[in-house]
């Protein structure tokens, strides 16, 4: 069965006996992608710490009583140098991150020369800085900016638990202003926050449900921050994490869906099914902004050992990610 029949809802998908799931979410992947290709993305914190907002996952935020502290915004050149570098290394797609509530706007014209230097290195470029405004939304696209990350975390009913300091409306509303500046749009979520399945399905119909699914959807396995509200959350069972997968795989068959923070923990088999059940994007690097991520050494070994190999530029061209 290549496609999901009408009558079957997307709890129902998700609570297919798991061998008819990944066949599903397999056979629609094989429809719109090359099974074994994978595309790379190296994503940099530019502005660590001493965030405002109050996510309970994050150790950024400067009202959980984390020991990290702020910095401030990084250099122009050197995010050049640090771009340069993970395009030689292998990525496609560089992400740059800042802990900001929303961008201010003296720190707009650092954060265009950015995307405009990043651009010039011939890679895809992505920033998740936060809410945007529609102005802040046309400046970025204006300088070369391909996709714009803005996480929509979990469902509606589950996101006053974690977050407390910007509504889930919000959210939707930072997508439409990208969306309508002509910015791909880069959206996903967290499992293992302690929400229910029922959630974590809730948060891919609303994902898929936007006017045009976003062209990048991560997924990530929360990583417990000390300091943190979600610090002693108990563990996901990581079948449920291949459960989100392979449902965010064939509810959004055209997007690519990205295995994102937590794969430090994940064993190489974990990881294959991830994968298998539609996986096809991957963050490089041993850090993603302030969490522990797979080195490129490991990466390199499990790419070989499951005959998966990354996307290069050519192969991007064109492609939604």
């Amino acid at each position: 069965m290549l496609q999901t029949e009408p009558r079957c809802s997307a709890q129902e998908i998700y609570n297919l006996p798991l061998m008819d799931l990944l066949f599903q979410a397999q056979s629609v992947h094989r429809a719109h992608f090359d099974p074994n290709l994978v595309q790379c993305s190296k994503l940099l914190s530019i502005k660590t710490g001493g965030c405002p907002e109050d996510c309970a996952y994050c150790s950024q935020s400067a009202r959980n009583g984390s020991a990290l502290s702020a910095s401030k915004l990084i250099e122009v050149q050197r995010v050049l140098a640090e771009a340069r570098r993970a395009r030689d290394t292998g990525a496609t797609r560089y992400c740059m991150g800042a802990a900001w509530r929303s961008p201010k706007e003296r720190d707009m014209p650092a954060v265009l020369a950015m995307v405009r230097g990043v651009k010039a290195l011939g890679m895809e470029t992505c920033m998740t800085l936060g809410m945007l405004d529609a102005d802040q939304a046309l400046r970025l696209k204006d300088a070369g900016l391909d996709y714009y990350n803005h996480n929509i975390d979990t469902s509606e009913r589950y996101y006053p638990e974690i977050i407390g300091t910007r509504s889930f409306q919000d959210r939707l509303d930072t997508l439409d202003r990208v969306r309508a500046a002509g910015i791909n749009v880069c959206a996903g979520g967290i499992v293992g926050m302690g929400e229910t399945a029922e959630d974590r399905v809730s948060m891919l119909e609303t994902l898929a449900g936007l006017d045009v699914p976003p062209e990048s959807v991560p997924i990530n396995m929360l990583m417990p921050m000390a300091g943190t509200p979600l610090a002693d959350v108990p563990k996901l069972d990581p079948l449920e994490m291949v459960r989100t997968i392979a449902t965010a795989r064939i509810l959004m068959p055209k997007s690519h869906v990205r295995l994102s923070a937590g794969r430090s923990e994940m064993s190489d088999e974990l990881q294959a099914m991830c994968f298998f059940a539609g996986a096809n994007s991957i963050f490089v690097g041993e850090v993603l902004l302030t969490a522990d991520n797979p080195g490129e050494d490991r990466d390199a070994a499990l790419f070989a050992k499951l005959g998966l190999r990354a996307e290069m530029r050519a192969e991007t061209e064109g492609c939604a990610a």
